[in-house]
């Protein structure tokens, strides 16, 4: 069993789920009970988690409402949802964590990503979900009520270094791109890989002024800290970094997902820039959550902060977006503002996304 790639052991697994669980049981009763305040910065705020997967959308076909209904229920505005271009090739080695199991075919990851894109429109007509391409957009989809998802990927794996592929994407309602995923591309290297790139290719300099020139939000999660430098000074635009936590958390405690962490430099770096760095919820509770949001806040402040919870991957805090105002809940209890909140739950992204989108 795993975690955003990594091995989990019998105790890791128990209490992750016995977490789960009990959030998942508080938390219909926490969406109808929850206290004024936390009822008024949801509705205030335009919230996104900034990195979320939807059952079924690695590999599944079939689609629900699951996702939408219970982010309507949580007061969760929009979700940045991604699929994984190099799920068919990858899987756990001997040493438990995700990598890659086999070459795949020419042309295999490519046709996987166009049937995920093809999945995602599915979503979108079925699943009671709006994809929305434009900030302007987004804010509609919040005043009218409407869940909303903004498109995403995660990895450039599917180009095979054709360029040309990245405004393909876009056309096709992609406004978010992750760079390295668990697989070796040309682009750069990943954390839990070994380092064959030595920081960002002169491919992936080219896909990352390409990302900038059409308006699309570029996330450097999983890659190293080398290849982020390397993204940082080829970027006209600030990053996202969607998921992570900061390295030897105290919150997180000992964990099998230490390789993903990020180090203060590395996060300082991507905040320099005016970006955002995202917290997941891989933590023993949602106190232990927020404490972990608080790490980072201390450590790039709060206005390059947000909630990227990598949800539906594996038990964790937040795994049902019903449950959503109970984080929102703790945040407040402790210590943050409401204006604080606000920019975490979303108002950062809000942020880059408008600067990400005005001409190169």
């Amino acid at each position: 069993m795993c975690i955003c790639g990594m091995l989990l052991n019998r105790r890791h697994w128990l209490t992750m789920t016995m977490a789960s669980a009990a959030a998942l049981a508080d938390s219909e009763v926490l969406a109808q009970e929850s206290s004024a305040k936390v009822q008024d910065v949801l509705r205030g705020a335009v919230s996104v988690d900034l990195h979320t997967h939807a059952a079924g959308m690695i590999f599944g076909r079939g689609v629900s409402d699951k996702l939408a209904v219970g982010m309507r229920t949580g007061g969760l505005s929009a979700v940045c949802l991604a699929h994984v271009p190099d799920g068919p090739v990858i899987g756990r080695r001997p040493d438990g964590v995700l990598g890659l199991m086999r070459q795949p075919n020419p042309g295999e990851l490519y046709k996987g990503h166009l049937e995920r894109l093809d999945w995602v429109d599915r979503l979108v007509s079925q699943g009671g979900i709006r994809r929305v391409l434009t900030l302007a957009e987004l804010q509609d989809a919040k005043a009218k009520g409407d869940p909303a998802m903004i498109q995403d990927v995660e990895g450039c794996d599917f180009l095979d270094g054709k360029l040309e592929r990245v405004e393909e994407a876009v056309k096709r309602g992609i406004r978010v791109v992750q760079l390295v995923h668990y697989i070796p591309n040309d682009i750069g290297d990943f954390q839990t890989g070994q380092v064959v790139h030595n920081g960002l290719t002169e491919f992936g300099a080219k896909a990352v002024r390409e990302l900038n020139r059409l308006g699309v939000v570029i996330d450097v999660a999983h890659a190293t800290e080398e290849t982020t430098r390397g993204v940082v000074k080829a970027s006209s635009k600030p990053l996202l970094l969607s998921h992570t936590a900061l390295q030897g958390s105290k919150a997180m405690g000992k964990t099998p997902l230490a390789d993903r962490q990020i180090s203060p430099e590395h996060a300082r770096m991507v905040a320099a820039g005016g970006g955002v760095i995202g917290v997941w919820h891989f933590f023993p509770g949602i106190t232990r959550y927020v404490q972990g949001i608080k790490e980072m806040v201390d450590v790039v402040g709060v206005e390059h902060v947000g909630i990227g919870t990598d949800q539906q991957t594996a038990p964790g805090t937040l795994q049902d977006y019903a449950g959503f105002p109970r984080l929102v809940d703790e945040m407040l209890e402790a210590g943050f503002n409401a204006e604080e909140v606000a920019k975490m739950l979303g108002g950062n992204f809000l942020r880059l996304w408008q600067e990400t989108s005005r001409p190169a």
